[in-house]
C-alpha cells in the first residue's frame, strides 16, 4: 500500500505565493511520473503540472510562468511552487504518482485546499 500526503495549502491573497508538498510512503520500489491536479467547486479535476523521474516537466497553459513543479527522488516527494496566485487558482489540489511495486499503479493523495481571496 502507498500513501500520498499533501501539505502547504491555505488561504492567500491575490498575488501571493504558496508551496505545496506531497510525500509518498509505503511499498515503493520506484516512482515514475508525479503530478499535481486541481478541482474547483463545480468543475472537473484538471491537470496543473507533471514531472518525470528525470525532471521533464509539463504545465497547464493557465499556470505557465507562475507555477513550478519539482521533486526530490530520494524523499519520494513532489513540490508545487505557486506564485502570482489568482482567485481562479482556488481549488483543492491533489498530487498523484505512478508507483512500481510488483507492478505499476497510480496513487492519489487526499487533496489540500487552496483559497485565493482578499
Amino acid at each position: 500500500q502507498v500513501q500520498l500526503v499533501e501539505s502547504g495549502g491555505g488561504l492567500v491573497q491575490p498575488g501571493g505565493s504558496l508551496r505545496l508538498s506531497c510525500a509518498a510512503s509505503g511499498s515503493i520500489f520506484s516512482i515514475n511520473a508525479m503530478g499535481w491536479y486541481r478541482q474547483a467547486p463545480g468543475k472537473e479535476r484538471e491537470l496543473v503540472a507533471t514531472i518525470t523521474r528525470g525532471g521533464s516537466t509539463n504545465y497547464a497553459d493557465s499556470v505557465k510562468g507562475r507555477f513550478s513543479i519539482s521533486r526530490d527522488n530520494a524523499k519520494n516527494t513532489v513540490y508545487l511552487q505557486m506564485n502570482s496566485l489568482k482567485p481562479e487558482d482556488t481549488a483543492v489540489y491533489y498530487c498523484n504518482a505512478d508507483v512500481y511495486y510488483l507492478g505499476w499503479r497510480t496513487y492519489w493523495g487526499q487533496g489540500t485546499p487552496v483559497t485565493v481571496s482578499s
